[in-house]
């Protein structure tokens, strides 16, 4: 008997198909996000970053242009087990040729590049206007900005990147995540909190008067709670963006990073109470530490909680998953496999928890019997099921760390 043959043997006892759980977790997507590779610089411009974010470190091995990132993740990609999509922020537009278009001049065919990296090889994409970063942010302000010719670039770029995401779905035939994410706020007490965040409304309103198929682009609303620099104020608060979705339902969804809060609250709390309202909603996994910090995600208590909310509540197919973290302190290829994997790893985890007993147990108030199953739980032999996951897919279970060592040996020390 081997090691899968006795494990699944353990879970039947409880009530759980192991191979079926396996089945479900190949076809559950994750959107990678390609700016963990070269730390969120982008192609479109070589300034520093703004919008309170920022990576640490000096690892070498950065990509340097668009050959380098995608070689970088295609390689990530051959590590990780189950379905993947990518997720392009809008500052890596590729242009060839001494050719350029800012911002909200954007189009299609700046990348094209990238459709052809994802139809190669079955993928979808994701997509994120990039409102940060940019000689056209006037005092921190993008779409809030009081100053109406700042605020009409970033609504057109907004604009390109709808026209854009429908290009996406369009070419791959998988729907595509818009996310809309703003930086803009004050580092000092404002005295005018409602004014940007009116302005904020009506230039999401402007951009989402561009003409999509919703089922085909699915525009997000992302909060934040502050940022560096943006530490007393941020104009798309958590109230903001959950009120402007929930308004907006026939055209835009709630979207939620688990860095985006105050360091007490979970998201996988927030899922089940959206999914009371929403019929579908999409999530950023990352991990904070104390606060917004974008540590690499890890197979930790709030990843696995996660995962158990989506599998509990039946909404796998009603939760858009993508990872966003950058840490430039490691092997960027290391960390893209370690969170994608670690996710990968709670959503299995999830699917071979019994779920229907658990909650037989705790709608019967058998409290005490209820608390003794999920602790059982905790010891339950899911490397087994893990070794058998990977090895249906054609990854390593674990030990795949030397195959890294020597792509950084053999392409990313010689970038320096």
């Amino acid at each position: 008997m081997t090691r899968y043959e006795s494990a699944k043997k353990i879970y039947a006892k409880y009530g759980i198909d192991t191979d079926a759980a396996i089945q479900k977790c190949k076809e559950i997507p994750i959107s990678l996000h390609c700016w963990q590779g070269d730390d969120v610089s982008g192609f479109d411009n070589e300034g520093t970053l703004t919008g309170g974010i920022q990576t640490t470190g000096n690892y070498p091995g950065k990509a340097r242009n668009p050959e380098e990132l995608l070689a970088d993740m295609d390689k990530a990609m051959s590590l990780m087990p189950g379905t993947k999509k990518i997720n392009v922020h809008a500052s890596y537009a590729i242009f060839e040729n001494g050719e350029f278009a800012d911002r909200d001049k954007l189009e299609p065919k700046h990348f094209q590049k990238w459709v052809d990296f994802a139809k190669e090889r079955g993928l979808g994409i994701d997509f994120n206007p990039t409102f940060f970063s940019h000689p056209r942010i006037k005092d921190g302000l993008t779409l809030t900005s009081p100053d109406k010719e700042t605020r009409n670039f970033w609504i057109e770029h907004g604009k390109a990147c709808i026209r854009i995401a429908n290009y996406f779905a369009e070419e791959t035939g998988f729907p595509c995540i818009m996310n809309i994410w703003i930086g803009d706020g004050f580092k000092d007490v404002p005295a005018d909190r409602m004014g940007p965040r009116m302005r904020y409304k009506e230039s999401i309103d402007a951009i989402l008067s561009e003409p999509y198929d919703f089922n085909k682009v699915k525009p997000c609303v992302e909060s934040k709670v502050f940022g560096i620099g943006v530490e007393a104020y941020t104009a798309g608060s958590a109230e903001f963006t959950l009120s402007y979705a929930a308004a907006n339902k026939d055209k835009c969804l709630p979207l939620m990073d688990n860095g985006h809060y105050h360091p007490t609250e979970v998201v996988s709390d927030k899922i089940p109470a959206l999914l009371c309202f929403f019929p579908e909603l999409a999530l950023h996994i990352t991990r904070g530490i104390r606060w917004d910090s974008d540590h690499v995600v890890i197979f930790d208590d709030e990843t696995k909680e996660i995962a158990q909310e989506i599998v509990r509540c039946n909404a796998i197919d009603r939760v858009n998953i993508a990872l966003d973290f950058f840490d430039a302190s490691i092997n960027r290829i290391s960390a893209w496999v370690t969170g994608f994997r670690s996710v990968q790893k709670a959503l299995l985890n999830a699917l071979c928890t019994p779920n229907a007993m658990l909650k037989e147990l705790q709608d019967t108030t058998q409290f005490s019997r209820k608390m003794s199953v999920m602790e059982d739980c905790k010891m339950l032999p899911l490397g087994d099921i893990w070794e058998e996951y990977c090895r249906q897919c054609g990854v390593p279970a674990s030990d795949y760390y030397d195959e890294i060592q020597k792509y950084e040996n053999d392409y990313l020390l010689k970038r320096n």
